[in-house]
C-alpha cells in the first residue's frame, strides 16, 4: 500500500511517499480499514518534530485521524461488519499504525459509524478534537447555564467545544483573533466572540459575567500561558488545558482555589486504558453531528497522500482557518 512514511524525526522534509507492506489480517477486536480521509493535528507535527517519547520510531507512518470503510474484521468483533464506514482517532502513536497511509489496521473500541450526514472529509477531521474538547467539559462538569469560556476558539479543538457546549446547555464566551474567526464562533452557536486584540481579560470578564469570573475556562490555544486562563476564571472555579507541558507559576490558581484538569486523549491509545470512554464520546458525537447540532469547519486548502508534507506546513504555518484535512483515496 501508500504510504507517507516518516523516515527521522524533523521537518515536513522528513515525510517520504513509499510502497509498504499491507497490514496484516485483523487480529481480535481489530478491523481492517481502507482510509479515504484524514487530518492533521498539532500534535502530529510535535510527534513528527521529535515525539516525546510517545512516537513510534522511525521509519513509520503518522496521522491519528481517519475516516473509511471496513473491509475487514477480526475475531470478537460485534460492532461491525465489512462496508460499514467508520472514523475515529485510531493510530499514529507509539505502538500503533497510522492514518498517513491507505489502509490501517484498528481496535474497535477507538471508532464508531460515520455520521450520515457528514462526507468522508468532515467526519475525519472530528475524532481528535471532538474527544479532547467533550473531555475537557465533562471533567469540568459542563451543564445547563455553566458560563465557559473557550480560548483560542476557532481552533481545532476550540469550534468544536462551542459546539458541544452548547449541546449541554452552557453560555459559551470563546476568545477570537479577528472579524473572520469571531463570525465563525458566532456560527458555531458562541454567545460573544471578542476580540482579545481589541479587549483585555479584565474587560471581557467584566463585560460577560459582571466581573465575578468564568464558571469554566476551557484553554484550547496550545499555548504555554496558564496564567491567561486562571485570569479568566472565578473563585473556586474550573480550568481545562490542551498543553501543560512547560513550568508556570500557580500562585494565581491558589489564590483563587482553581481546579486544573490536564486533558491527554492519547491516554487510551498509549496507556490501553479507557477505550470505551472514547467510544460513548465518539458516538454521541455521531448523533449530534445527526442533529445538525455538531459540524467541523474544514480550512479552504485541499491536501492529498502526495501533499502530506505541504499538509503539515499549512498547519504550522498558522494560516490555516479549521481543520487541515487529506484525501487519501485520491
Amino acid at each position: 500500500m501508500r504510504a507517507q512514511t516518516l523516515t527521522a524525526f524533523g521537518g515536513p522534509d522528513a515525510f517520504k511517499l513509499a510502497e509498504v507492506d499491507d497490514p496484516r489480517q485483523p487480529g481480535e477486536g481489530e478491523v481492517l480499514i481502507k482510509l479515504a480521509a484524514a487530518s492533521v493535528n498539532p500534535v502530529d507535527t510535535k510527534l513528527r518534530g521529535g515525539g516525546r517519547e510517545i512516537a513510534p520510531e522511525p521509519p513509520t507512518v503518522l496521522g491519528c485521524d481517519g475516516a473509511g470503510t471496513v473491509v475487514a474484521v477480526g475475531p470478537g468483533v460485534s460492532r461491525f461488519q465489512e462496508g460499514d464506514t467508520v472514523f475515529g482517532c485510531m493510530g499514529g502513536v507509539k505502538g500503533h499504525g497510522g492514518t498517513y497511509a491507505e489502509y490501517i489496521l484498528a481496535d474497535q473500541r477507538l471508532i464508531a459509524p460515520k455520521p450520515s450526514t457528514l462526507d468522508m472529509r468532515e467526519a475525519a477531521a472530528l475524532p481528535l478534537v471532538t474527544i479532547t474538547a467533550a473531555e475537557a467539559l465533562q471533567r469540568c462538569h459542563v451543564g445547563e447555564g455553566t458560563r465557559v469560556l473557550i480560548r483560542g476558539g476557532a481552533g481545532g479543538v476550540g469550534h468544536v467545544a462551542i459546539q458541544l457546549a452548547k449541546a449541554r446547555g452552557a453560555y459559551v464566551v470563546a476568545t477570537v483573533s479577528n472579524p473572520e474567526k469571531a463570525e465563525m464562533a458566532h456560527q458555531l452557536g458562541a454567545d460573544a466572540a471578542p476580540n482579545y486584540h481589541q479587549l483585555s481579560m479584565d474587560a471581557i470578564v467584566q463585560e460577560q459575567t459582571d466581573g465575578a469570573g468564568f464558571d469554566v475556562v476551557l484553554d484550547a490555544t496550545g499555548r504555554d500561558d496558564l496564567s491567561g486562563a486562571f485570569a479568566f476564571a472565578k473563585v473556586n472555579g474550573q480550568i481545562a488545558a490542551i498543553v501543560t507541558t512547560y513550568t508556570t507559576d500557580l500562585s494565581q490558581m491558589h489564590a483563587k482555589g482553581l481546579s486544573l484538569h490536564a486533558v491527554f486523549m492519547l491516554l487510551p491509545m498509549l496507556t490501553g486504558q479507557g477505550k470505551e470512554a472514547h467510544t460513548e464520546i465518539l458516538e454521541n458525537a455521531r448523533a449530534l453531528a445527526e442533529d445538525g447540532r455538531l459540524r467541523p469547519h474544514l480550512d479552504v486548502e485541499h491536501f492529498t497522500l502526495k501533499t502530506v508534507p505541504k499538509a503539515h506546513e499549512r498547519l504550522e504555518s498558522g494560516k490555516a482557518v479549521g481543520k487541515v484535512v487529506i484525501d487519501i483515496d485520491v
